[in-house]
């Protein structure tokens, strides 16, 4: 006689209808999943669409081939920076004097940045991946919660720097990409660069370092 056995349960049905939107917003997830645990180039249409749990024609509906799904999860990948340095903004403490708010708030937007670089290496890299020029730095599709991308964050950051008197509106234009610049710069060089083997600590201290050398050059 057979020994006694539970039941096992079915396997999970393959989800294969979607409603309207939802299934773009699951090939994104599925996407940033992988983008996460291994950079862009581990982004597949064919992995996409089995962790979504439809056919790969399926996916086509809403990219039109691989490119325009890293673009889209590149995208999403800029959001999250985004979200990133807004958290690292809404952390700060409160600040009576407006000068001192704008000053923290500008820190705090550098900060985000580098440490999202550094805890989440693979959406980093995804984020800047595509496209190739600034046509999309302002597309709502990299925004984060306020509706700001990274470069709008940014962006408004040195506008307060402005309005307190810190910057002088004539060294305004441009800063953007001189604070980026050098951001970014110690961001790859943590994460893809002779830096890889810095502690968060060191990273962190870093970071700061050159965040002071952007103000006093700005």
């Amino acid at each position: 006689m057979a020994p006694d056995t539970e039941p096992q349960p079915p396997p999970p049905l393959k989800r294969s209808t979607y409603r309207h939107g939802n299934l773009r917003n699951a090939l994104l997830e599925a996407a940033l999943e992988l983008a996460r645990e291994g950079g862009p180039d581990s982004v597949s249409l064919r992995e996409v669409t089995r962790r979504a749990g439809v056919s790969p024609n399926a996916a086509y509906r809403h990219f039109a081939d691989r490119g325009a799904l890293v673009h889209g999860v590149s995208q999403a990948a800029m959001a999250r920076v985004a979200l990133a340095m807004e958290a690292e903004i809404d952390g700060l403490p409160a600040a009576q004097d407006p000068a001192e708010r704008a000053r923290a708030r500008f820190r705090a937007v550098g900060t985000g940045y580098i440490r999202f670089a550094v805890t989440e290496p693979g959406w980093f890299r995804t984020a800047f991946h595509v496209p190739a020029d600034m046509t999309y730095a302002t597309d709502t599709t990299a925004a984060g919660a306020g509706g700001l991308t990274p470069f709008e964050l940014l962006g408004a950051s040195l506008d307060g720097l402005v309005e307190t008197g810190i910057l002088p509106p004539a060294r305004r234009p441009g800063a953007e990409f001189l604070a980026w610049s050098a951001v970014h710069g110690l961001a790859s060089l943590i994460i893809d660069g002779p830096l890889r083997g810095v502690t968060p600590e060191q990273a962190h201290d870093a970071g700061q370092d050159v965040i002071t050398m952007i103000e006093r050059g700005l």
